[in-house]
């Protein structure tokens, strides 16, 4: 490992709030109108000018102070590197994807071009300008047959998009050895503006009486987006790491995350279904157990909180809101 920024020269935070100032370093963040984009862009906008594109849903900041955003077609190469020269960003974080495992592997030829080719000409934008870049990956680049996974386990996906994860971490790091991929879990939190997670979800279902299925034999780290978003602005302060795994602190199985969140929503299980993978096949096979070794992240500052801990922020957050509008 490169010996590493300080993370104060990233994120402002050496004695100063530049959130205060104006020269405060420019954050490229792609897929800002994704969940995991949003939820970073609020993370970031304390010590960064965030300047977020999206491709077909426009989001924008409530305070310009935050930043700015913008439309933005990544498969347009010219389109890409004009907007990296009139930006001239500090810093990189490319979120944007097609990430829907069944849809990249009805769409092959989309996904590649999003997933694997405009990363790569981002990671060459980055290389000449010689600035961080943090790629978010997926645990899906490996096959769930032999986890906890190391960062040093060779993957060995079993669906399209993991596979396109996998090769577009290889081109990254092979046109700029100094990013850093990072591999992330199953994340929820509140709604972005545009996107949700699979808590808003499993939420409506079971307020409606709706039977949710889920799997117990599918066994994830699922962490909050909040959480995520800190660990990638980590990432950013240690180029030429390579590789990190962030996820959160417990191994959970689908149907046991939905017990979780009908317990602190308080919420009667009858509705719940427990099924296996093998019950329900779908365009995309899915790995069993894509639990990640996240201590080297864990070194490195990051700390994740357990699923029950972020739930009930949420669930406290949502309660006082609903208060607020009734007042």
């Amino acid at each position: 490992m490169q010996n590493p920024l300080h993370f104060s020269d990233l994120t402002g935070d050496s004695g100063q709030n530049l959130a205060l100032g104006r020269d405060r370093p420019t954050l490229w963040i792609t897929g800002i109108s994704g969940f995991l984009g949003w939820h970073l862009s609020q993370a970031a906008q304390y010590h960064w000018r965030v300047f977020g594109t999206y491709h077909r849903h426009p989001v924008e900041f409530t305070d310009p102070a935050i930043g700015t955003t913008a439309p933005l077609d990544l498969l347009d190469f010219a389109a890409v590197t004009a907007t990296f020269e009139a930006q001239q960003p500090a810093a990189v974080i490319h979120t944007a994807a097609m990430s829907k495992p069944n849809q990249c592997q009805q769409q092959p030829q989309a996904s590649q071009a999003i997933n694997v080719a405009a990363t790569e000409h981002l990671a060459r934008c980055c290389a000449a300008a010689q600035i961080p870049l943090v790629f978010t990956s997926s645990n899906v680049v490996f096959d769930g047959q032999s986890p906890p996974y190391e960062e040093s386990d060779p993957p060995c996906p079993v669906n399209l998009y993991g596979e396109q994860k996998a090769e577009a971490e290889r081109r990254l790091l092979a046109a700029y050895p100094a990013a850093v991929v990072c591999r992330l879990p199953l994340m929820f939190g509140p709604p972005a503006p545009v996107a949700g997670s699979f808590l808003q979800d499993f939420l409506d279902k079971l307020r409606s009486g709706t039977p949710l299925t889920l799997f117990t034999d599918e066994i994830r780290m699922p962490a909050a987006a909040r959480s995520i978003a800190t660990g990638l602005l980590l990432a950013l302060a240690y180029p030429g790491t390579q590789t990190l795994h962030l996820a959160g602190a417990d191994v959970l199985s689908r149907y046991q995350m939905g017990q979780l969140i009908a317990d602190i929503w308080q919420i009667d299980h009858v509705h719940l279904r427990p099924c296996r993978q093998a019950d329900m096949p779908m365009p995309a096979p899915r790995p069993p157990d894509l639990s990640m070794n996240i201590s080297r992240a864990q070194k490195l500052g990051f700390q994740p909180v357990s699923m029950r801990t972020a739930l009930e922020a949420i669930r406290t957050t949502e309660t006082g809101e609903n208060r607020r509008e009734l007042t």
